[in-house]
């Protein structure tokens, strides 16, 4: 019989509506619940793609027994951590302060008005291995709460008076440049890189693309001591993942992380924001790589997984959906390997034998008795081994390719997490409107502008205000700030890509609706929740980076653009209050706030380029061609079509000269002459600035 969760169109509460437990949606009905019968309140949160929420969902919570338990002992609500990250962010910190380590599942224990006292992640059913089985956590947290009732009550005032804490992060006084809490970042990176296999320390292995975007900027710097070790180190991690196993090999697209230390093995959910925040540093990769083969890696690797997303997550209406699963038929990656056999009985003998070369196909496997496909040879390696033209190895592999695409694509598939999460798409319109600019391929700019007019009609409520979720045709649950800030961030690109004012101004606006509702004007930065949302027990202030960057480096770096394009001195002054605002994080643990130190940095060594004339001048795109595909330096792009009134303050004051495609280079506001040809544009652009 259906639980509540049947009401829901979460679809990982939906996985949950036919358990046995008697679970509650987050809301007023369950606490109600809890107060009026005085039990703890379970909180038990996950998302769809999550291969050890499934592992416990079909030991514990589809078990009658252990279900009858914990309907007796406890009031359980369940959570998807990616339409609530504001009741993530607090229940996770508390799971950290109680054991200095999370995850999901995560299963929280609370007082009967939301204050936490104890918790965990998975559990078995029975004790396995060391750990206590479900049914003993449940008796355990009960019999505390009911005999040892003051003790519980001074852990969760503790807790939560910590939990208050967190958000206080001032109080250092800060006197390095941007520029030098970037290179300490950096630095500290470097210390920790694995120089074999590329990433940061052992495993398991994330790919932290905040990480290597402070690499990037490293890589750039002239002054940088270590800016050719941030280079390599940048190169052979992005390699190294788009080599390994974390990278699906025929269809693109990245796995959320590795379980080992060489990119082998990945726990093989694939998540939106992975895939959209990758792209990015790969098309900046191919910019910085001298060499043009590691160019054109690095643009191939780009290009296939801005595909993915096409191909893979994309709504019939355009925007993108949130992920696919690591499971299938109940055993994790099991449509992604193979087995030697496999390629033997699908492909001719030629074919097959490349094949099983190219991906490193052998007999035994390389995991658990089957393959996950790598890039274990070149195809020039391939061909000098086997004495074969080139040419013939790449066809082979094209022919290989596809008919194992297709082999695979009648295999039971992952379920796919059919929300739609408006942060998300906005780091998915940042990252297709960069490639469509970068690659010259229109189709990928199309892709983030359907996205961005799927969320701006969808996803907002009669009055303007934005919403985070759209799921089973409806739009749900007032947005966070992660959702503006990103959401702006993406229109700003996607004005940049195509020229179009009409995205500039739908980002300012959202940009400044998230100043209104967001900002602390006490302490400075953005909270999660916004006035007039629901207060939790906890007003939180995301400063850290995790699996998605925090809201508050969207919101700075979409303020850093806005203020490059408008000169409005209230969006820098914002940051700087930021920098104050999270001075002690920056002050002793900076790479923990990877892409906030990027903006500040970014906002002060950024230059602005203006491009006047008709988009399909060649001369204008030859000019936009030097800008997207060289350097990738700190830059934010105008563009403007004719003389007529534009919206982009920035762009008020720089006529088209004598009716020629005109260019106009600017720092810190100031400019340089008009040029009209891209090898003028690239002299300007190579020559310092007097104030840089």
């Amino acid at each position: 019989m259906p639980n509540r969760l049947a009401a829901e169109t979460s679809p990982y509460l939906l996985q949950h509506a036919n358990n046995p437990v008697d679970w509650y949606p987050w809301g007023d009905e369950a606490w109600a619940r809890a107060r009026a019968e005085d039990k703890p309140v379970l909180i038990s949160i996950g998302y769809a793609a999550c291969h050890w929420c499934h592992v416990m969902e079909r030991e514990s919570f589809e078990d009658d027994q252990i279900a009858a338990i914990q309907n007796d002992l406890v009031v359980s609500i369940k959570v998807d951590r990616e339409e609530r990250p504001d009741v993530d962010e607090i229940y996770m910190d508390a799971q950290q302060m109680l054991h200095g380590h999370g995850g999901w599942p995560l299963n929280v224990f609370c007082t009967p008005d939301g204050r936490p006292f104890f918790g965990g992640t998975y559990f078995p059913p029975q004790r396995r291995t060391g750990m206590p089985g479900w049914t003993d956590v449940l008796q355990g947290v009960t019999r505390a709460f009911r005999e040892q009732r003051e003790q519980v009550e001074q852990q969760a005032t503790e807790l939560t008076r910590h939990l208050n804490l967190r958000v206080e992060l001032a109080g250092e006084d800060l006197s390095e440049t941007p520029a030098q809490v970037r290179s300490r970042a950096a630095d500290a990176l470097l210390q920790s890189a694995d120089r074999t296999h590329g990433g940061f320390g052992g495993a398991p292995k994330f790919p932290q693309p905040y990480y290597l975007q402070l690499l990037v900027q490293q890589a750039l710097d002239t002054a940088a001591t270590n800016r050719n070790d941030a280079r390599r180190h940048l190169s052979l991690t992005l390699r190294q993942m788009a080599e390994g196993g974390i990278y699906d090999q025929l269809a693109g697209g990245f796995h959320r992380y590795a379980v080992d230390a060489v990119w082998l093995v990945p726990h093989f959910e694939k998540m939106l924001y992975d895939n959209a925040l990758l792209i990015p540093l790969y098309l900046d990769a191919s910019r910085l790589a001298d060499d043009p083969t590691d160019a054109q890696f690095f643009r191939d690797i780009a290009r296939d997984t801005a595909e993915y997303l096409l191909n893979g997550l994309q709504t019939p209406d355009g925007a993108f959906y949130a992920s696919t699963d690591a499971d299938s038929e109940g055993v994790e990656g099991k449509y992604f390997v193979w087995t030697r056999e496999e390629l033997h009985a699908l492909l001719d003998q030629q074919d097959a034998e490349i094949a099983c070369r190219i991906w490193g196909v052998d007999v035994g496997g390389n995991w658990e008795g089957n393959t996950i496909l790598t890039a274990a040879q070149s195809p020039d390696d391939v061909a000098r081994w086997l004495d074969l033209p080139l040419e013939d190895v790449d066809a082979s592999i094209e022919r290989s390719r596809g008919t194992l695409l297709r082999h695979r694509a009648q295999r039971i598939p992952p379920a796919t997490d059919t929300k739609v999460i408006a942060a998300w798409n906005g780091m998915a319109i940042d990252a297709l409107a960069k490639a469509g600019a970068v690659l010259d391929e229109q189709r990928f700019t199309d892709a983030a502008a359907r996205a961005a007019r799927f969320i701006l009609s969808e996803m907002r409520t009669d009055d303007g205000r934005l919403l985070r979720i759209h799921a089973a045709g409806r739009a749900s649950i007032e947005a966070f700030v992660e959702d503006y800030a990103a959401l702006a961030d993406g229109m700003i690109s996607l004005y940049e890509t195509t020229g179009d004012e009409t995205w500039f101004s739908v980002a300012r606006d959202m940009a400044d609706d998230m100043i209104e509702r967001f900002w602390d004007h006490d302490g400075g930065g953005f909270f999660t929740v916004g006035r007039g949302g629901e207060q939790l027990i906890a007003q939180r202030k995301p400063a850290q980076d995790g699996a998605t960057p925090s809201g508050n480096a969207l919101a700075a770096r979409a303020l850093a653009r806005l203020y490059a394009l408008t000169a409005d001195g209230r969006y820098a002054d914002l940051i700087e209050a930021m920098r104050a605002a999270f001075s002690a994080y920056l002050s002793k643990a900076p790479t923990m706030l990877g892409l906030f130190v990027s903006v500040q940095d970014w906002l002060v060594q950024h230059r602005s380029v203006a491009l006047i004339g008709p988009p399909d001048d060649p001369h204008i795109g030859e000019m936009r061609g030097r800008l997207w595909q060289g350097e990738p330096a700190p830059m934010v792009i105008m563009q403007r079509t004719t003389d007529d009134e534009t919206v982009v303050p920035q762009l008020a004051d720089k006529p088209q000269q004598d009716g020629r495609p005109t260019a106009y280079v600017c720092q810190a506001f100031a400019c340089s002459a008009p040029v009209h040809s891209a090898a003028d544009l690239r002299r300007v652009l190579d020559e310092p600035f007097p104030n840089a």
